[in-house]
C-alpha cells in the first residue's frame, strides 16, 4: 500500500511538471527542444498517408454502397460481430422484375421473351457487382482499415510517449538551469554581526557559516540530482525518438503494401467491367435480331388490321466478329437454289406464332429456301416439326 501511494505521487508530480512546462512552452516562458528535421518530415509524411486514406476509404464504401442507411447498418452488424444479412442488389431486383413480367407477358410473345432476356443478363450483372462488392472489400478496404485501426494508432501512441518524453527532458533542462542560478547566488555572506560582547559575535559568525555551508551544500547537490535527471531523461528521449522513427519509417512499407491493393482493386473492377460488357453485348446480340422477327410478324398484323411494333437496335462503338458474317454467302448460296442445307443454331428463339419453328441454341436443323417467303427467313425443319425460322440465329454448315 505504501509502494501504491509513493508510485501515485511520482506519478503526479511527472504529470504536473510536464503541465507546467507545456503550459510555459506555450506562454513562451520556457525553450522547448525541437525534434530533428528527417523525424519531422516522417511525423508530417504519417499524418498526410492517415488523412488520404481515411478519405480514399470513406470515398471507395460510397462507390461500392450508395445507400448511406445500408452502409450505417452494415456498420453497426460489423461492431456487433453479426453477419450482415443478405440482400438482392439493384440490378438483382430489376431482373426478377422483368423476368416475372417476361412470364406475365407470356414467354412465348417477342416482348415478353425479350424481358425475360434482359432480366436474366440484369441478375447476371448483379452477380459480377456482388463479387466485385466482396474482392473489394477483402483486397482493398480491409488493408486500408487495418492500417488506420492497427499500425497508425501504434503510431499516435508513440509519438504521444515521445511527446510526454520531450516534456519531460525540458523540464529537467529548466530544473537544472534554475539549481544552477540559486546555486551561482549563493556566496559568502558579508553579515555585520550586531554590537554585543565577544562571546556573542563568536557564536553569531559561526551560525551564519554554519547555515551557509549547508545551503551551499543542499544546492551542490540539487545541481547533482538536476543533471543525473537530466542525464537520464536525454536517455529516454533519444530512446523513445528512436522507436518512433522507425515506425514512421515503416510507412514506406505501408504505401508499398497499398499499391498492391490498389491493383487489386483495379484488378477486381476491369474484371466487373468486362463481365457486364460481355453480358450486354451476349444481350445485344440476341436482341438485335429481333426487328427481322417483328417486322415479318407484323407485316402480318398491320394487314388484319394489328398495329406495328419494332425494337431499337443498340449500337455497338467497337465491332465484334461474328461467325454469321461469315455465312452471308452461304445464306446467298442457299437463296439462289431449292436444296437443302444443315444449320447450327446460335441463340435460342422461342416461336412467335405457329407457323414459326422455336430453336435451342447449338442444335442442327435442316433448312431450306421457299419462293415467295422473306429474305431474313428460312423453312426449318427438325424431324417432323417444320416452321420458318430467322436467318440470323442460324449459322450454316459446309
Amino acid at each position: 500500500m505504501d509502494f501504491n501511494v509513493k508510485r501515485l505521487a511520482a506519478d503526479a508530480g511527472t504529470l504536473f511538471s510536464r503541465a507546467v512546462q507545456f503550459t510555459e512552452e506555450k506562454f513562451g516562458q520556457a525553450e522547448k527542444t525541437e525534434l530533428d528535421a528527417h523525424l519531422e518530415n516522417l511525423l508530417t509524411r504519417a499524418e498526410c498517408t492517415k488523412q488520404w486514406t481515411e478519405k480514399i476509404l470513406k470515398q471507395t464504401e460510397v462507390l461500392l454502397q450508395p445507400n448511406p442507411n445500408v452502409r450505417i447498418e452494415e456498420f453497426f452488424y460489423e461492431k456487433l460481430d453479426k453477419k450482415v444479412p443478405t440482400r438482392m442488389n439493384n440490378h438483382e431486383l430489376l431482373g426478377e422484375s422483368m423476368i416475372d413480367s417476361g412470364n406475365e407477358s407470356g414467354p412465348g410473345t417477342a416482348y415478353g421473351n425479350a424481358l425475360i432476356k434482359c432480366g436474366e443478363t440484369e441478375k447476371q450483372i448483379g452477380g459480377a457487382e456482388r463479387e466485385f462488392i466482396q474482392s473489394s472489400a477483402i483486397n482493398f478496404l480491409t488493408p486500408f482499415r487495418n492500417f488506420l485501426e492497427g499500425d497508425f494508432k501504434t503510431i499516435l501512441k508513440e509519438r504521444k510517449l515521445l511527446q510526454n518524453k520531450r516534456l519531460d527532458l525540458d523540464a529537467a533542462k529548466t530544473k537544472l538551469k534554475k539549481a544552477k542560478m540559486a546555486d551561482a547566488r549563493a556566496l559568502p555572506l558579508g553579515s555585520t554581526p550586531p554590537p554585543g560582547d565577544v562571546g556573542y559575535v563568536a557564536n553569531f559568525s559561526f551560525m551564519v557559516n554554519f547555515l551557509h555551508v549547508k545551503w551551499l551544500k543542499m544546492w551542490a547537490e540539487e545541481v547533482t540530482k538536476a543533471e543525473q535527471d537530466l542525464k537520464m531523461t536525454q536517455s529516454e528521449f533519444d530512446r523513445q525518438a528512436e522507436i518512433t522513427r522507425l515506425l514512421l519509417e515503416g510507412i514506406s512499407s505501408t504505401h508499398a503494401h497499398h499499391l498492391r491493393c490498389l491493383n487489386d482493386f483495379v484488378e477486381a473492377q476491369m474484371t466487373y467491367y468486362a463481365q457486364c460488357y460481355q453480358y450486354m453485348v451476349d444481350l445485344q446480340k440476341q436482341l438485335g435480331n429481333f426487328p427481322s422477327a417483328f417486322s415479318s410478324n407484323n407485316n402480318q398484323s398491320t394487314a388484319s388490321g394489328g398495329a406495328s411494333v419494332s425494337l431499337p437496335i443498340l449500337p455497338l462503338s467497337t465491332p465484334f466478329p461474328s461467325s454469321k458474317g461469315n455465312a452471308s454467302s452461304g445464306f446467298t448460296e442457299l437463296q439462289n437454289f431449292t436444296g437443302s442445307r444443315k444449320a447450327r443454331v446460335l441463340y435460342d428463339y422461342d416461336a412467335a406464332g405457329s407457323n414459326e419453328l422455336s430453336l435451342l441454341a447449338d442444335e442442327v436443323i435442316m433448312v431450306s429456301c421457299v419462293p415467295g417467303m422473306d429474305s431474313d427467313w428460312l423453312m426449318g425443319e427438325r424431324g417432323t416439326q417444320k416452321g420458318k425460322v430467322p436467318i440470323t440465329y442460324l449459322e450454316l454448315l459446309n
